[in-house]
């Protein structure tokens, strides 16, 4: 079995996006980065840049007023970092150029020539990390829609305002979406994010996630419970960019409710965080400051790396994760040093992070700078995760076995997990257009079955986060550390399988499995009891959850999913005989064990 692919969808071809365009993204702008030597101790403000340390810096002011130009903190004022700790010390060292964006790179090397200043170099403009949809089963302009009927055109590209609720209102509910989530079932196929659901916490409760990449549909229908809006930047005024953070939100903290799709963790609190204006590494360190230790943040972008000299391709080829990047790294090992746990897509560039190309430093990185793809040089401490196939036939569609490496995902020792890096349904529309899933003239209530990309394999591996977070919030322990949170990962969930042409040697990682990664987290010895009464839940609640003969021993409530029709007969034939002896095995809710004796 290989991963299916239609002509310019495949890596490497161009021209991979809908209907054959572009796979581009608007607004993605480069960055100027310069980095001060520690010695200076620079201090810029409106009249200019000043050493504390009285280094001559006339030159330097006299260059950034002949060419037009500022230099502005990185992380904000120097003064607020370079005393607590290294991470402090390493922020106060990075400034963005301010003007002369046309000419980044002709002034990269004139900038690293003044006295105070290291190096300087341009970063290309993040995106991102989604990937191109398998060709819809629906004909352009086609797309299933509640209470639309096949064939009438969408109208896209609209804004939801009081007349677009309006139109919602009094048109037909949105249908359930669950079944179609494969990613949310038992293991192998997903996470068991319906087990999560059953456990104290496992829906994320207490625990924050912000997602930083450029645009959300806040006001989507499905996305109303939890979500805390936007609480950083300006969002970028795109579809495409939009769909893909509705998307994102949606896998996390989707609504559970009747219509539409459920989150992973659907009572974590999600928020976001556009990076227009400041610039990845800033946006990074603003929003892990506005999060407590055991939170997420989910850095859903990625940009063009050195393969193709760090050009922007369509087909997303050598492009990798933001960590490489010298003020990125500095920012999310600052992030961890806080206790948040990072995550990152690994990239979609179909790069082996291993190749000694990402060992070489750019001459622009400043001298210390070491690969953070090579776990021996020490690592930025975040999640990076890469792309996996989900169960063949999901959706109608094969990419090859189950979980093992999509075509497109960047693979290597460096990465912890992999999630569904195709048919993921969630909410928001298909790229730039609406949901191929729901469609209609309303952006509030689109829905999509073909998110991909290591954008969709992420915040699966968030949700699964959250969901663990939550359960060791509720069981009243401390939460993850990040390092703990990749140990776990690692060590837990289902095993990456091999493709023709794609062995699971080239590593993405497991897929996360929620009950397992349970056991590790909270070992607990099993105990034993007599059931005292029972409760046969034929139809469950939530009812995605799976029927649950439920008994009441040692002063509890416990569960035995899916049982048996001879297990259930026996127990109630035990009940019903007026003298039960049903002794149950268990370990915290779940029965893990059971003898009936007649």
């Amino acid at each position: 079995m290989t991963e299916q692919v239609h002509p310019g969808e495949g890596p490497g071809n161009t021209g991979p996006g809908p209907g054959g365009a572009g796979f581009t993204y608007r607004g993605a702008e480069p960055e100027l980065i310069v980095v001060a030597s520690g010695e200076a101790r620079l201090r810029a403000g409106a009249e200019g840049v000043r050493s504390a340390a009285g280094s001559d810096v006339s030159a330097l002011n006299m260059f950034l007023s002949d060419e037009q130009l500022a230099l502005e903190p990185l992380f904000g004022h120097e003064e607020r970092h370079g005393s607590a700790t290294h991470e402090d010390e390493e922020l106060a060292l990075y400034y963005r150029v301010r003007g002369g964006e046309d000419r980044a790179r002709e002034l990269t090397a004139r900038l690293a020539a003044l006295p105070g200043i290291e190096t300087a170099y341009v970063k290309p403009g993040a995106v991102p990390a989604t990937y191109p949809a398998q060709q819809s089963p629906y004909p352009q302009g086609s797309f299933p829609q509640a209470g639309y009927p096949q064939g009438q055109s969408a109208r896209f590209g609209h804004q939801p305002g009081e007349e677009g609720k309006r139109l919602k209102e009094g048109a037909p509910a949105t249908p359930d979406f669950t079944g179609r989530q494969g990613y949310l079932a038992p293991a192998p196929e997903g996470i068991d994010a319906y087990w999560a659901w059953t456990r104290p916490g496992g829906s994320g409760e207490g625990v924050t996630v912000i997602d930083i990449e450029g645009a959300w549909q806040l006001g989507h229908e499905d996305l109303a419970d939890k979500l805390a809006g936007v609480v950083i930047g300006t969002p970028v005024q795109d579809l495409s960019w939009r769909n893909h953070g509705t998307a994102v939100l949606g896998i996390i903290g989707g609504d559970r409710n009747e219509r539409g799709i459920t989150g992973i963790a659907p009572q974590a609190t999600t928020a976001a965080a556009s990076f227009r204006g400041l610039g990845t590494a800033a946006t990074v360190q603003a929003a892990a400051a506005r999060l407590s230790p055991g939170d997420l943040l989910l850095i859903e972008l990625h940009r063009p790396g050195p393969r193709f000299d760090f050009a922007e391709r369509d087909d997303q080829r050598g492009y990798i994760a933001l960590e490489w990047w010298p003020d990125d790294l500095a920012a999310i090992r600052w992030a961890v040093s806080r206790g948040v746990v990072v995550v990152e897509p690994a990239g979609n560039g179909a790069e082996s992070l291993d190749d000694a190309l990402y060992e070489r430093r750019p001459d622009e990185f400043p001298e210390q700078w070491r690969n953070p793809f090579n776990p021996s040089h020490g690592t930025s401490g975040a999640v990076l995760v890469g792309a996996g196939a989900p169960p063949p036939g999901t959706h109608g569609r094969d990419h090859g076995p189950d979980r093992s490496r999509l075509a497109f995902s960047n693979y290597g020792a460096r990465i912890d997990a992999q999630g569904w890096g195709r048919e993921a349904t969630t909410t928001g529309g298909s790229w730039d257009r609406p949901g191929d899933l729901q469609g209609g003239a309303e952006e509030i209530a689109w829905y999509t079955d073909t998110f991909a990309g290591t954008s969709s394999a992420a915040p699966v591996v968030v949700g699964a986060l959250a969901s663990l977070q939550g359960i060791l919030k509720a069981a009243g322990l401390g939460p993850m550390s990040p390092q703990r949170a990749r140990e776990v990962l690692r060590a837990s969930g289902s095993p990456q399988q091999d493709a023709p042409g794609r062995p699971s040697s080239q590593r993405i990682g497991n897929r996360p499995d929620i009950k397992s990664a349970v056991t590790r987290l909270l070992p607990s010895a099993v105990s034993t009891g007599q059931a005292e009464r029972y409760w046969d839940e034929l139809i469950p609640y939530p009812r995605e959850l799976p029927p649950r003969l439920r008994l009441f021993v040692a002063g509890a409530w416990r569960n035995l999913n899916d049982p048996a029709p001879d297990i259930r007969q026996a127990v109630y034939a035990a009940f019903a005989g007026g003298r039960p002896d049903v002794r149950v095995w268990f370990s915290d809710e779940e029965i893990v064990g059971l003898v009936v004796t007649a």
